[in-house]
Formats: structure tokens, C-alpha cells, sequence
């Protein structure tokens, strides 16, 4: 299951999208125009510009803008960044691989294995949709 914080995460770089100026858009009023509560999006907003998503700037006029391109932020880069493997089984996971400690059988013939692996290979398509793309949803 998505952790509310990665949805929280997708959310705010949505709203950020959505509202894209020539200021930085605080923390405040992400969290008030997108009903997150504030010490939470300060966790989540710290994540995403540690990771060069977001970018930060102080001041009167400060807040959050993007560091990165919102037409090259993916779901499923959020969701690894935030939550970890997207694979449901570590078997299948891209990023994150290892062998299942109570498998007997090899994995190229495991029926576990086959099935996971083509779920994730059936979802990954959707979860690489961007921000930008995510508006025309």
C-alpha cells in the first residue's frame, strides 16, 4: 500500500506544478491548500529537496519551487524515494533485488517470482507517468 507520506509527497509536487510562479510557494500554503499537516510536509518537503526535487529559499518571499523538471519526476521515482522498492516481492524489484531467503525452488522457475514480476512489469508503465503528465489525468 502507498504510505500517506508518498502520497503526500506526489500531492505537493502536483500543487507545486499546478502552481507554478515566479516565487517560491511556501510550506504553509501547501499544507493548508492541500490539507497536509504541517510538521509532516516539513519532513516530506526536507526529503524531496535532500534529494534535488525541490529546491528551498528563505526569507519573506521564500519557499518551495522545483529544483528538478516536473516533465522528469516520475511516481514511481517519488514512491522508490519515499517508500522504497515498488516490486511487492524483493525478487522482482529493479532497484532493490534480493533473493527471497525461503524460496527452494531457482528462481527462473519459481510461479511466486513470474506472477509478482509481471505485475510490476504491467505497473511500472503507470507509475512512470511525471507530474506534468499527471494534470492531463
Amino acid at each position: 500500500m502507498l504510505s500517506k507520506k508518498a502520497k503526500y509527497a506526489i500531492k505537493t509536487l502536483i500543487y507545486l506544478h499546478q502552481n507554478k510562479t515566479s516565487t517560491p510557494i511556501s510550506a504553509k500554503v501547501i499544507a493548508e491548500q492541500e490539507r497536509i499537516p504541517y510538521k509532516f510536509l516539513e519532513t516530506i518537503l526536507r526529503d524531496l529537496r535532500q534529494h534535488k526535487i525541490l529546491k528551498s529559499s528563505r526569507g519573506p518571499e521564500g519557499g518551495y519551487s522545483f529544483l528538478k523538471e516536473s516533465n522528469s519526476i516520475t511516481v514511481a521515482e517519488i514512491i522508490r524515494l519515499i517508500d522504497g522498492p515498488i516490486a511487492l516481492i524483493p525478487c522482482v524489484s529493479e532497484n532493490f533485488y534480493s533473493k527471497c531467503n525461503e524460496c527452494v525452488d531457482d528462481e527462473e522457475t519459481c510461479k511466486i517470482r513470474k506472477l509478482f514480476g509481471q505485475l510490476r512489469n504491467e505497473m511500472l508503465p503507470i507509475l512512470n507517468k511525471t507530474i506534468e503528465e499527471l494534470n492531463s489525468i
